[in-house]
């Protein structure tokens, strides 16, 4: 039987590595590393550097598509999840793929009700099809950092994007 189309937005290779085990042997996977929030351009190359070598080493078939670095600064982490979504289903449709859906629920600091509820809004926008998901869920986040420490994968310690780095850092 033919495995249906995702096209998966990918913001790291901790939460990657997780999803993209649950997911392979279901769908045929297309990877989609679209990031402008994460800041410095040496914290975003190293992410997506993180991205290529895992998806190398374990899922060389699997396709992998980043667009140009493009930093930017959202005002909200809806608006950044919105832009992100708008971005993997404009993706989507070239590439001829009717669903998406993206790692970020992996997150334990994310909240999947308000991701799920801003990718099914691009979803209808676009009219494509998303599959909901909270992948933290039956274990995802503890098999993400299991997976980390058997491939050596680099865990950063915030999201990405400014406010969150100041945050990190004790600015704001």
């Amino acid at each position: 039987m033919k495995k249906q189309k995702l096209l998966l937005h990918a913001c790291c290779a901790p939460c990657l590595s997780a999803v993209l085990e649950r997911l392979s042997p279901d769908y045929e996977l297309t990877v989609f590393f679209c990031n402008p929030n994460i800041v410095p351009l040496s914290e975003y190359e190293r992410r997506l550097e993180g991205v290529r070598a895992f998806m190398k080493l374990v899922y060389p078939r699997v396709p992998l598509i980043a667009p140009e670095y493009n930093a930017q600064v959202f005002a909200s982490c809806e608006l950044c999840y919105e832009y992100r979504f708008a971005e993997t289903a404009k993706t989507a449709l070239v590439l001829g793929i009717g669903l998406f859906t993206t790692t970020l629920t992996l997150s334990s600091r994310k909240d999947a009700d308000e991701i799920n509820a801003v990718a099914a809004r691009v979803a209808r926008e676009y009219s494509l099809s998303r599959l909901w998901a909270d992948f933290k869920k039956a274990d995802g986040y503890n098999r993400s950092i299991a997976l980390c420490r058997e491939y050596g994968l680099y865990r950063q310690s915030y999201c990405g994007c400014s406010p969150a780095k100041h945050r990190k850092e004790g600015i704001l």
